[in-house]
């Protein structure tokens, strides 16, 4: 390893760095994932002396020379933990030996290196990435080049992995169920594997989303940490592992992929699988580095919306199941009325939907509620100037259904001979998926909705998706969540093609199809079915440790949430929604003129503060004594906006002092507290003395506000208070 011709390549975005160096028995090594070392790989001299300061000792009982970690380690390499490639063809074991290896690294922001293996006829394809922001994504695509006589090339796994430096020594990751998604769990980091599987055929409300490992205590302003995402909507897998003997020079690594079951991949002679694209981030400056790097990231995409995100109404939560049409009529006037720009009708427009046990299949609009089909509906909401959306599940059916009865072998399960019950798994929601890996199943629901597309014109599809997929099998029994979440990610890009112009939202049940891959393909994610804003404040906190604002749905809902059975004030619901792609989900038609004000007072707050929310570093502060923060700060530090929230009440009678990082300690900002609903001033508790500039305003310099803070008020607890400071001069 300390030969001087030893090429190196080294890949630099956003002050990290990827350094890899070629070997002659195999794939590159990596030598280093982490902060940018200056690293200049036309110096022979450095790149040997980086090489030969790493090299690990080796000890008693084990390997008699240093071992590499390689891009995709294996046991050939000395590797004893979960293998970068799982494959064996006929029963016989692919323990790959790469040779011919070649590395193309054109320029410093991308590689790719080619392999194979003549013995058991494989080929290898990787793919490393890195961008300006210092996100690493990482592919591999593996092909069989064994001839037809052979069995197929049967792949059980296929991981990316970087490795980690010993400093790493505590992890967090997220879990949840439905309504309550998305809350962090901390352990150390020890000897072994941490691994996070999601076998639900979607990512799911316990998707971890990230799993991040650092240094101990590390927070949202502080730490040394490294993060991975799986950006796939089916079957995945995130995890780290340490072992004893180390990974070659590092301490340990981190690594994710999808999740494929026994069967799932079977490679005849020249097909191939690539894996997802699997993201990792790597920042000194804790968890608000980690999120920054992913936003500006995500924000950077082709496919990211780029159009001002319309203020929302979702018509759940107001009339439910009954699409009468008088009162939805009221409903729309509403909404224009309070400065909505988009009004989706939700569930119950479609054949025979009265309620959630039946008609999803048939996607033809239900002449029993809608007469004169949706036109007039579309037609009243773009009078006001608005856009109309529409919910649909193209994935799923109810057994009480057209298109089940008349194909029962559509639906995605087990045969019936096989169980001796009905087509399909358990029931869930009274549902069943259906197979769209039929090409017949597919075409059905692409030309229903297609036709709809064509007739009503819609700007928007609220595309849910409300059960886990159990027992996942074809027709033949063969495994299809891999093939089914292919299937979606096509309908949803083909109905995009034949409409452009049309958004799409992921929702599954709520948040549980929240992930990087959907979002390739969709404009925005339904956070939660959870409307409840005190809840809310903990989903949409760690729902932004990967998503920026302007993608992550967060409506203001109704005083009474149906799904907690909490009554919250509207303070703290406009407060919470405000800070994403705002939206309503509430019967305001039946809201008096004072609440009504207050509604429209939000919006028009939402609305001049759009331009800094869905293009800010968003900042967090961990919480203390039952209250924290989170806010949004302009890129050029010259605005900033941010939320202090009690959560509960607290043990200090006196809330002290809060320290906002992120401005620019050489400006003075002008420093006021706003009502998030409008009003003239923000509604405290009137029974103590607050800080006066609660009432006047204040002016502080960015190093001040950092390093001296802001009193807090007294404020009740499921309350909060929204803080705006603005650059002078």
């Amino acid at each position: 390893m300390t030969d001087t011709t030893t090429a190196v390549h080294q890949l630099r975005g956003g002050g990290v760095a990827l350094v890899l160096a070629e070997r002659a028995d195999g794939l590159p090594e990596i030598v280093h994932w982490g902060a940018d070392l200056g690293l200049d790989t036309a110096d022979a001299d450095a790149c040997a002396a980086l090489l030969a300061a790493g090299v690990a000792p080796v000890p008693h009982s084990t390997f008699d020379a240093p071992w590499p970690l390689t891009l995709l380690p294996g046991e050939a390499d000395g590797w004893s933990g979960r293998p970068g490639l799982a494959a064996h063809r006929g029963g016989r074991a692919v323990l790959p030996r790469w040779s011919d290896v070649r590395v193309d690294s054109s320029d410093d922001r991308s590689l790719v290196v080619e392999a194979r293996d003549p013995a058991a006829e494989v080929a290898l394809r990787s793919e490393c990435v890195l961008d300006e922001h210092g996100v690493l994504a990482v592919r591999h695509t593996v092909t069989s080049t064994a001839g037809g006589e052979e069995p197929p090339l049967d792949v059980a796994g296929v991981l990316a992995v970087v490795p980690l430096p010993p400093s790493a020594t505590e992890l967090l990751d997220l879990t949840g169920r439905w309504c309550r998604e998305r809350h962090p769990q901390r352990l150390p980091l020890r000897h072994g594997g941490r691994v996070r599987e999601s076998r639900r055929g979607r990512t799911g409300h316990d998707a971890t989303l990230l799993l991040v490992a650092g240094t101990a205590g590390f927070g949202f302003a502080d730490g040394e940490v490294d993060a991975v995402h799986v950006a796939w909507s089916g079957d995945h897998v995130h995890l780290v592992e340490r072992l004893p003997e180390g990974a070659g020079r590092h301490a340990g690594v981190l690594a994710g992929g999808e999740l494929l079951r026994p069967g799932e991949v079977r490679l005849g002679a020249g097909e191939s699988y690539a894996s997802p694209p699997v993201l990792f981030v790597h920042d000194d400056a804790g968890l608000d580095g980690v999120g920054d790097r992913l936003h500006r990231h995500v924000r950077a995409r082709p496919e990211h919306p780029r159009s001002p995100r319309p203020v929302t109404l979702n018509s759940w939560e107001a009339v439910y199941f009954d699409h009468d049409h008088d009162r939805l009529a009221a409903l729309v006037d509403t909404a224009a009325r309070v400065g909505v720009e988009r009004v989706v009708l939700d569930d119950g427009w479609f054949l025979g939907r009265r309620d959630d046990s039946r008609g999803l299949g048939d996607w033809v609009v239900d002449p029993a509620v809608w007469p004169a089909d949706l036109g007039p509906f579309a037609d009243r909401v773009r009078s006001h100037g608005m856009q109309v959306g529409l919910w649909v599940e193209p994935e799923m059916v109810n057994p009480d259904s057209d298109v089940a009865r008349a194909h029962p072998d559509w639906v995605l399960g087990p045969a019936p001979a096989s169980h001796g019950s009905a087509p399909g798994t358990r029931p869930w929601r009274r549902q069943q998926a259906l197979d769209l890996t039929q090409p017949g199943a597919y075409a059905h629901v692409r030309d229903q909705l297609d036709r709809v597309l064509s007739d009503v014109r819609p700007d928007y599809l609220k595309w849910d998706h409300n059960r886990d997929l159990h027992e996942a099998v074809d027709a033949q029994g063969r495994p299809a969540v891999h093939r089914q979440t292919q299937a979606a990610y096509r309908l949803m890009t083909e109905l995009q093609e034949r409409h452009p112009g049309l958004e799409i939202e992921s929702c599954a049940s709520g948040g549980a199809r929240v992930d990087l891959g959907v979002l390739a393909r969709t404009q925005r994610v339904w956070t939660s079915d959870c409307n409840d804003a005190l809840e809310r404040q903990t989903i949409q906190r760690w729902t932004s440790l990967l998503l920026p604002p302007e993608l992550m749905g967060t409506h203001v809902g109704p005083e009474h949430s149906h799904t907690t059975g909490r009554s919250l004030g509207l303070s703290l619901r406009c407060l919470s929604a405000l800070f994403g792609h705002a939206g309503i989900e509430w019967d305001i038609s039946r809201c008096d003129e004072a609440e009504l004000a207050r509604v429209a007072g939000w919006v028009a707050l939402h609305k001049r503060l759009r331009p800094l929310l869905h293009t800010g570093r968003t900042v967090r502060g961990e919480e203390h004594d039952g209250a924290w923060w989170h806010g949004v700060v302009a890129p050029d530090r010259t605005h900033a906006v941010l939320a202090y929230v009690r959560l509960t009440t607290g043990a200090d009678a006196v809330p002290g002092l809060l320290r906002l990082p992120g401005l620019d300690p050489g400006r003075r900002y002008a420093v006021r507290a706003l009502d998030p609903t409008g009003l003239e001033r923000p509604q405290l508790p009137r029974a103590v003395v607050q800080p006066p500039w609660i009432a006047d305003g204040v002016e502080l310099s960015g190093r001040v506000l950092a390093r001296h803070g802001l009193a807090m008020p007294v404020v009740d607890p499921a309350d909060g208070l929204l803080v705006e400071l603005t650059a002078v001069g």
